[in-house]
């Protein structure tokens, strides 16, 4: 069987949850597309990247990340790094002819994104962003019932995506509450999840009308370069800096099907922990699913029976998409793992057979102008066309 040498660049949180996956990948869906062999991990120092590669199973390890890109028995370059050294890895990975999985947001901004679309198709390798949730079997199952025509044409998508890890004013200035180093903050981290959900789903997004906020304007300097999404704390006496990105947006949508829509991010919403949904309606029905309760998809059918009409609870298991290669019974109950490993899955089968992937970095740079829209609309207080 066919294996693909992985170098992956960053071991933090998302290097644990990708080094998982290519792990875990062979044992859900066998016959595997391709083995993945966890071959060198970068990571800011030596004794770093020393310890990842134990912690994260990898037979090489490396302060610089150009040793990776350049190593010859390498496949793929797997980029889980902060959002600022997105665009000139996968870029020199490109010019290697290394295939790429870049986390989201593919880049800062909408140019960023267009250079590293450029790359990866003048070299022609496959390339994937990180969108894992649109993963989960319900979402697949959401999108199903849609082709299908099962609750009709989309009238109305309503998205969101509320946290509260950074409500805290004494969460350390992580490198997500700094422009240059993540491009956005609550639109950029979390945001584009629902904007990929929505143009997965419903269709394309031509126009948007925003308003962003930023509730916190200084936080505690964070005095160690690992970021740990607010669970650790900074003195209410240490020294501030200024944060320069938004804490939440919201914005209307219209798409060029003719649907409209909203979304919402924030990552100041007190008791909402990973608080990611959607609400479709449509002529014959409508859908509704939480992140939160992942097994469930809530559905509506309009030709129901009068006496017999109400939101049903369909729990994902071996009849649902990927259901197959997860667990035996419906609502066993899948993770955030588990998303991975189908991200996995989907990005070295388009490998092994020369297929299209989806989400790639075209979709990465849509979604980038999208965000870019949203930051202007907020700023002109007007709508504005994408692209």
């Amino acid at each position: 069987m066919k294996t693909l040498n992985v170098g992956m660049i960053g071991a933090g949180f998302m290097g644990k949850a990708h080094s998982l996956s290519f792990a875990a990948m062979p044992m859900f869906f066998w016959p595997a597309p391709a083995i993945p062999v966890r071959k060198m991990v970068a990571d800011v120092t030596e004794e770093a990247a020393a310890e990842a590669a134990k912690r994260l199973g990898f037979e090489l390890y490396t302060a610089d990340w150009r040793e990776v890109v350049e190593h010859p028995d390498i496949d793929v370059i797997d980029i889980v790094t902060p959002n600022n050294s997105h665009a000139e890895i996968a870029i020199a990975a490109a010019k290697a002819g290394k295939h790429i999985i870049c986390e989201k947001p593919l880049a800062r901004d909408a140019a960023e994104a267009k250079a590293m679309l450029d790359a990866v198709e003048a070299a022609g390798v496959k390339h994937m962003v990180a969108f894992n949730y649109r993963r989960t079997p319900a979402v697949a199952l959401a999108k199903k019932y849609i082709e299908e025509g099962a609750i009709g044409g989309i009238l109305n998508f309503r998205g969101t995506y509320l946290q509260d890890w950074s409500a805290d004013p004494n969460s350390p200035l992580s490198w997500r509450f700094q422009k240059a180093v993540a491009g956005s903050g609550a639109l950029g981290d979390i945001g584009t999840h629902v904007i990929d959900y929505a143009r997965y789903l419903v269709g394309e997004i031509d126009e948007v009308m925003a308003e962003t906020k930023t509730w916190i304007r200084e936080r505690p300097v964070q005095t160690s370069g690992v970021d740990k999404l607010g669970t650790v704390k900074g003195s209410a006496n240490a020294e501030k800096k200024p944060v320069d990105v938004d804490d939440e947006f919201i914005s209307l949508l219209r798409f060029s099907n003719g649907a409209v829509g909203s979304i919402e991010a924030t990552r100041n919403g007190w008791g909402r922990n990973n608080f990611l949904t959607f609400e479709i309606h449509g002529t014959l029905g409508s859908l509704y699913f939480n992140y939160e309760n992942r097994d469930e998809l809530q559905v509506f059918f309009a030709n129901d029976p009068a006496d017999r009409r109400g939101f049903r609870t369909i729990y994902t298991g071996p009849a649902h998409p990927y259901g197959d290669g997860l667990w035996p019974i419906p609502a066993l109950g899948i993770g955030y793992g588990e998303t991975k490993i189908i991200e996995t899955y989907e990005f070295f089968k388009a490998i092994a057979e020369d297929s299209e992937v989806s989400p790639n970095f075209r979709d990465g740079y849509r979604i980038a102008q999208i965000s870019d829209a949203i930051l202007e609309s907020a700023a002109k207080q007007q709508w504005v066309k994408v692209g």
